[in-house]
């Protein structure tokens, strides 16, 4: 069977389109060692000795910032093994079907990931658009002025309903020790300051 190429920069898969080629740009070094990229910028890139976990666009930077899952057990299957195997029909068959269910397993758990990832985003974005209605009232039209000043007043009080139910859940929460230090400040004494334990 054919192995997968993998980019040296994107570590993107390279799809053959015939037997004996595969697209992109192959460079191989004096020490024999051979790189395959995907496309030219991949090349330039390499070319100009830039660290690929620096670039926002590559797989490593997104494995590194955790936009991506770095430890699976569907990731370990494409892991290059050089072990010859004799040619059997239905070794292949099972191999096939297998690479397709562990594609489909990992589909399903990159999509668990992102939605995990994503999961407080829209909360951040309400809050934004919350914030940007309030300092720019005066270019909404009078009509609507009324309206969003209501709601920032209901949401406002919303709020503080919500802040004094934590407070009552913090101060019954057991075994919240916290360390008091006093600082001395110039011609004041000494005054208490909290410190996160």
């Amino acid at each position: 069977m054919l192995s997968i190429e993998r980019c040296a920069r994107q570590r993107k898969a390279l799809q053959r389109l015939h037997l004996t080629s595969l697209p992109g740009i192959t460079f191989v070094r004096n020490d024999a060692r051979v790189f395959k990229f995907c496309r030219s910028k991949c090349h330039k890139n390499f070319k100009m000795k830039r660290n690929p976990r620096k670039l926002a666009w590559t797989k490593s930077f997104r494995k590194a910032h955790g936009k991506e899952m770095t430890v699976d057990s569907t990731l370990s299957f494409a892991a290059r093994r050089n072990v010859p195997v004799r040619y059997n029909r239905e070794l292949v068959a099972t191999t096939l079907k297998a690479m397709q269910r562990v594609s489909e397993i990992r589909a399903r758990r990159e999509r668990v990931f992102y939605k995990n990832r994503m999961q407080g985003n829209r909360q951040k974005q309400r809050e934004a658009d919350r914030k940007l209605v309030e300092e720019n009232q005066h270019l909404l039209p009078p009509a609507e002025r009324e309206v969003a000043k209501e709601l920032l007043e209901r949401e406002k009080e919303d709020m503080e309903v919500e802040g004094e139910e934590e407070e009552k859940v913090e101060k019954k929460v057991k075994g919240a020790k916290v360390k008091r230090r006093q600082r001395l400040l110039v011609g004041q004494g000494p005054e208490d300051m909290d410190v996160d334990g």
